[in-house]
């Protein structure tokens, strides 16, 4: 039972896509910070996954997202954030125009040791003009990199968040989440006080 205050006032609830390459932590992000079960589509690996997903980087990973992960966090009392994870593997890349529709932005989750995974990623949401950050998974507790040294490597603009967390640790992946929606209202902002 939750101890929670009721909801007052009005409530807003934001979609929010959860996306990187295979294995970078997606799963874990959702699962350790939704304060409902996941819902998560998770399937043993088959041979029809070999040469798409490398698990040498991800040793002990038996199991991929074949359709979507589902989680859900109260910011505070009047605010929502619905989570969806997107498939890692590319062979179930098909399912990621469903899930962005009506998303207010995305977290591109990455694991810097193999950062070309991300790049996918980076790309459908700048063809979309979808509002996401980079949020760099320290594996083991460590950061191996700079943020401006790993926004220097994906090439991307200085205005787009880049932020560390631990897809594990919940405080660590809720901050990542409040950044992403700081991030859509200034940009929302900017561009309501804009010149036509």
């Amino acid at each position: 039972m939750s101890h929670r205050p009721p909801l007052t006032g009005r409530v807003t609830s934001a979609k929010i896509v959860i996306a990187g390459g295979f294995g970078v932590g997606k799963t874990t992000l959702v699962g350790s910070v939704s304060e409902i079960t996941p819902l998560t589509t998770e399937a043993i690996m088959t041979s029809a996954g070999v040469g798409v997903g490398d698990t040498r980087q991800v040793p002990g990973k038996t199991t991929t997202t074949v359709a979507m992960d589902f989680g859900r966090i109260s910011i505070d009392r009047d605010l929502i954030l619905y989570l969806f994870g997107t498939p890692g593997q590319t062979r179930f890349w098909f399912m990621w125009d469903e899930l962005v529709r009506g998303a207010i932005g995305a977290v591109v989750l990455v694991d810097t040791r193999r950062l070309a995974d991300c790049f996918a990623a980076i790309d459908f949401f700048e063809h979309r003009r979808l509002p996401y950050l980079v949020a760099i998974n320290c594996f083991d507790g460590m950061q191996y990199h700079d943020p401006q040294d790993v926004r220097d490597a994906l090439a991307i603009s200085s205005e787009i968040p880049v932020v560390s967390c631990d897809a594990r640790n919940r405080e660590s992946t809720k901050h990542v989440l409040i950044s992403l929606v700081e991030y859509v209202l200034s940009m929302r902002r900017s561009r309501a006080v804009a010149p036509a």
